[in-house]
């Protein structure tokens, strides 16, 4: 395994995803608009959708977050006693539906980064299928 083979640290791959930038380089953006993504970085060609159901997994990240932000702004408004029942529920319900709209890109580049940590693009198959549907064309 040479330097260049090596998973790129998981920091650097974290900050490339909040900036909504390709893991795998750095410069190009995964999105082009507020929910369309590119299908490849525009800088270095690495695939952003691998598969069909491939962005599933940025569920979870979504869905991760926005359950532990709603549980600790609820214990630390109702230990603060800031707002009351109906009130606290207003604001949580609001959340709950506002920030996983807003941080959906958010979850898909965290998925496509902790992917690229753990199974750079492309993986032996890909580079299989790759292999194959090249010497079909010729």
């Amino acid at each position: 395994m040479t330097i260049n083979d090596r998973p790129q640290s998981l920091g650097r791959l974290v900050r490339r995803a909040f900036a909504l930038k390709c893991p795998a380089c750095g410069d190009g953006l995964i999105f082009r608009g507020w929910f369309a993504m590119n299908d490849t970085c525009p800088a270095c060609g690495r695939r952003f959708n691998r598969e069909p159901g491939y962005l599933l997994g940025s569920v979870y990240f979504n869905y991760g977050i926005t359950a532990s932000l709603v549980v600790v702004m609820y214990f630390a408004m109702f230990f603060g006693d800031v707002l009351s029942d109906p009130q606290r529920l207003a604001v949580l319900t609001t959340f709950g539906v506002l920030f996983p709209a807003w941080f959906f890109r958010y979850g898909r580049a965290l998925w496509i980064a902790f992917d690229e940590h753990w199974d750079p693009w492309p993986n032996e198959e890909e580079v299989r299928r790759m292999r194959i549907a090249e010497s079909a064309v010729k």
